[in-house]
């Protein structure tokens, strides 16, 4: 009998927010370097300098640096 490997992502949520986000660089809405600063302000500004497991933590600050800058209660909207 194969075993499966183990997840990458521990939750599904998780490789969702990975996924959207690969999907707006790759789609020219995101720039990589510019994101990895904001990703680093966000750590720091959660008192995040611990190494992260890649737990909820980590991909809460992923989701915040992608997506929760936006105005409190407007939907987003993408350009096709």
């Amino acid at each position: 009998m194969t075993q499966r490997p183990e997840p990458v992502f521990s939750e599904p949520w998780h490789a969702q927010v990975f996924a959207l986000t690969v999907h707006l660089n790759e789609t020219g809405r995101l720039d990589w370097p510019d994101w990895a600063a904001r990703f680093s302000k966000t750590l720091a500004a959660h008192g995040l300098n611990k190494e992260l497991d890649g737990g909820d933590d980590y991909f809460t600050a992923w989701l915040e640096t992608a997506y929760l800058s936006t105005p409190h209660g407007k939907p987003v909207h993408l350009k096709s």
